[in-house]
């Protein structure tokens, strides 16, 4: 009998959100900002939070330090639900954080790694043998070199016992977009945005890629379902080389975009989970998820809960 429904691997840090006048200038300029506020980020942390705000039973793989921004993240956590009994206490490294420069409709974000990169295969695997979830998703795969190295592996060995799988990848902070052919063929569902998805069917057919339903059904042409987050236009599916369904988001004053697509996924996956009856409806939880996110700061300010999802459905 599983113990969680959801098990998500992956980073979870401190966001520090800036807004205002927030593109620096050097020279010992001194800028005056509008809010700072200290979130809970890491998409693996934002992607957890939102399952968890939507009902879904939740845990979180991760590893955080033995300081102050650890405690934070396992506070908060905590506070909405979330299952931590997977996260690992490194004393030895600092607990990632993100500085995020926030703007309507835009950010740019400065990340100190710290033990992001400590959650590794074997933790992952044992995670799942003492939670025994339905699902295990994957985030951050570019921030985490070895476990991304080892994801084919884990991949097959949760296939083996029937449980199925996702994964985002988030941006390429050194924009190679390697390693992905084998992760991408073993997975069950991917879940990139426009920008990551053009970029990777850019990286793996060795050419630019500049049309979103030419990037995507060649990803999906590999054998995983590709759930496309277009911002402002809601998501796309495609399966087996082709477009299969499309759904909008809402019209919404935009506060903050950060982590949207964090919450896209979260949207999309208890969808999933819950038997949504078609494509169409599971992208549509999805979108909606995605664009109530926005109405806060950071990427868990203002996730919905799923009475909130509920009503924005209707």
């Amino acid at each position: 009998m599983s113990v969680i429904d959801v098990l998500v691997v992956g980073d979870a840090n401190p966001d520090l959100m800036l807004t205002g006048d927030t593109v620096p200038r050097f020279g010992q300029a001194e800028q005056l900002l509008d809010t700072a506020d200290l979130v809970l980020g890491g998409s693996a942390g934002i992607v957890a939070c939102g399952l968890a705000q939507l009902g879904v039973r939740t845990a979180l793989a991760a590893v955080v330090g033995q300081d102050e921004f650890g405690g934070i993240v396992l506070k908060r956590l905590r506070a909405v639900g979330v299952d931590i009994s997977a996260i690992t206490v490194d004393p030895e490294r600092p607990t990632g954080l993100s500085v995020v420069l926030s703007e309507p409709h835009d950010r740019a974000i400065l990340t100190l790694p710290g033990t992001i990169p400590a959650l590794s295969a074997d933790a992952v695997l044992e995670a799942f043998r003492q939670l025994r979830p339905l699902h295990v998703h994957f985030a951050s795969y570019f921030l985490q070199p070895s476990l991304a190295a080892a994801l084919p592996e884990v991949l097959d060995a949760l296939a083996a016992r029937g449980t199925t799988t996702s994964l985002d990848t988030n941006w390429d902070p050194a924009e190679q977009w390697t390693g992905l052919d084998e992760v991408l063929r073993r997975v069950d569902l991917f879940l990139p945005n426009r920008e990551e998805a053009l970029a990777i069917a850019s990286a793996l057919g060795g050419r630019s890629v500049t049309d979103l339903d030419e990037a995507g059904a060649a990803l999906s042409a590999l054998g995983c379902r590709v759930v496309v987050k277009a911002g402002a236009d809601g998501g796309v599916a495609f399966e087996d080389g082709a477009r299969v369904a499309s759904a909008p988001g809402l019209v919404l004053d935009v506060v903050d975009t950060t982590g949207a697509g964090d919450s896209f996924d979260a949207g999309y996956l208890a969808a999933f989970l819950g038997g949504a009856g078609d494509e169409s409806e599971r992208l549509r939880w999805a979108a909606v998820a995605g664009s109530l996110s926005v109405r806060g700061q950071g990427g868990t300010g203002a996730q919905a809960t799923r009475k909130e999802l509920v009503g924005a459905l209707t």
